[in-house]
Parts: structure tokens; sequence; C-alpha cells
């Protein structure tokens, strides 16, 4: 392995390490700042329209990719400075650690049998109405909660970050951060947030697929979990969400979707994994250490990608 190729390597594992021991900032976060800018270009193009919806997502990913571009051609001369950029623009980007935390605080208030703080907490990590759920509706919530951020906050990122470093991570992040900000199905957003739904489909679809397959071999359960994924997971309305739920419905032998409560709005979702059992609370930590084994497996898939993908490069080829 050449220096220039362990960039990416040491990059990368540092910055997943430094999200594992230090979760995400309380203030001034990187993503944040993305958003508030996001949400100064919203006001002022936003129109019930799609052709100026999609001007809003090329503005934001395509400026977030710049920056990340001029980042990395500015230290591309200095392995340390190159290293450097790819660990922060990692921890800035994955957010497995605060993902597990916040799964872990609902869990511990479930224990304790405090449904009223788990339903105060449960907005900080899913779209759901919370008081539309019970204790083990909010389990539940939560499970498949981690299972859709592990390829959206963890497995995504890696992927993008394997493909196209820094400008790869962080464009992946702004998509994501797009597509929670305007992509949902409300009037307001219906038309101006269809361009950025769309765009994060197509970015999600590799990682989701890794996080499947990372999941039916990490999972305890491979069988139940590549069965779960091939027969449900095309059932849900995501095309990307419906296989990280279904492949750790199978994982963990329990079984997810069904009746949803979204801002007053009752949606019946397919069942994922019908075979298992109800979630209960102590499912949510074997939920988040089945993401985090996936995070870790994704990071070695991702290096190796990379360099394979950098080694044929200088041999002429392309991937």
């Amino acid at each position: 392995m050449r220096a220039a190729d362990r960039d990416f390597a040491y990059g990368a594992a540092a910055g997943l390490l430094g999200d594992l021991l230090l979760g995400d900032p309380r203030r001034g976060h990187p993503v944040a700042a993305f958003g508030r800018a996001a949400g100064a270009v919203e006001r002022v193009l936003w129109r019930d329209h799609r052709g100026w919806g999609a001007l809003h997502t090329a503005v934001c990913a395509g400026g977030a990719v710049a920056v990340g571009a001029i980042a990395a051609y500015a230290g591309r001369r200095s392995r340390a400075a190159s290293i450097g950029l790819t660990a922060a623009a990692t921890w800035a980007v994955v957010g497995g650690t605060s993902l597990g935390r916040e799964a872990r605080a609902i869990g511990g208030a479930l224990a304790a049998g405090d449904v009223d703080v788990a339903r105060e907490r449960l907005p900080h990590l899913c779209g759901r109405d919370p008081e539309a759920l019970d204790a083990d509706g909010i389990a539940r919530a939560v499970v498949e909660s981690v299972a859709e951020n592990t390829s959206d906050a963890v497995v995504g990122a890696l992927v993008w970050g394997a493909v196209g470093g820094v400008p790869g991570l962080v464009g992946f992040r702004a998509v994501n951060t797009l597509d929670a900000m305007v992509g949902h199905r409300s009037a307001k957003y219906l038309r101006y947030g269809w361009a950025s739904a769309r765009l994060d489909d197509v970015a999600g679809w590799p990682g989701a697929r890794l996080t499947g397959l990372l999941a039916v071999a990490a999972g305890g359960a491979p069988r139940q979990a590549l069965r779960a994924w091939r027969r449900d997971a095309r059932l849900h309305p995501s095309p990307n969400a419906g296989v990280a739920e279904a492949s750790f419905a199978g994982a963990l032998g329990v079984r997810l979707g069904g009746t949803l409560s979204y801002g007053g709005r009752v949606e019946e979702r397919p069942v994922l994994n019908g075979e298992g059992r109800e979630v209960v609370v102590d499912d949510i930590d074997r939920a988040v250490r089945l993401s985090r084994r996936v995070g870790w497996l994704a990071l070695g898939v991702s290096v190796g990608t990379h360099l394979v993908r950098t080694r044929r490069k200088k041999k002429g080829w392309t991937l």
C-alpha cells in the first residue's frame, strides 16, 4: 500500500474513532452550520415548484461538494493535512455514536418505566408522533430508526468517501441533510423537496445495500436476515430504508413496520420479518450493538474499495 493510498484509510479510521470517543458536539456542528445555510438559501428560492427546488438542491449540495474539493486540493501536498482533513470530514459527517447514545437513553427511560421521558426524547431520533405510541411502539420506532440511520449516518457516508474522498463525504451528508429538511411529503415541500428526496434515494442506494449485506454478516442470523431483506424490503415505501430495516429485523429476530403516525397522519407500513417477535426494550441495545459492528465493517469495505479504485486508476483502468 503506497503512502498516498493510506491517507483515506488512516483518515477515515481516525474520524470514525473520533466519533466513537467524542460523538457530535453540542454546539457548532458543521452539519448544523450547513443546515442554517441551506435554510437561508430556501428562504430566497422557495416556490411551490419542482424547478426551484432542484435549483435549491443544486446550489446547496453542489456548494458543499465544491468546498470539500477546494479543501482537499489545498491539502494535497501534505500527508498530515490530507489525513487530518479526511479524519475531520469523517467525524463531521458520521453520527453513529450520537445515534446509539440517544437510542440507549430512550431505552433506559423505557426500562425504568418512564414512558413520558421516552416520548419527550423520541423526536431527537425520528419524526414519529410520540403521543401516539406506547412503550412497545416507542421501542419499535427506536429500532427502526437505528437501522435506517446506520445506513444514512454511517455506512452511506463511508461509501461515498471511498468513491470521492472528502468531497464525497461532505456531499453525501449535504444530500442527506437536504432530504431531512425539505424531502418530506408535506404540503409545503411536496414539489419543492422532490429533487432533494430523489437525489437522496440515488445517493443512499449503495450504502443501504452494503448495510443490508453487513447486517446479514454481523447479525448472528444470516439466513433470517437475508430472507427478510429479499422478501420484505421492496414492500417498504423507501427503496433504501426498507433494505436496512428488513435486514436488521431479520438479524435481530424481531418484527418491524405496521401502523405509524407522522405529523398527525397515520400510515400502514408493511410488516418486515413477519415471523419475528414483537420488539422489546432490550432489543434497542441489541440494535445499537449491531449498528456499531456494521459501521466498523463498512469502514473496512470502504477502505478496501478505495484502495482498489486508486490502484486501477494508476494502471489506467476505471472502476
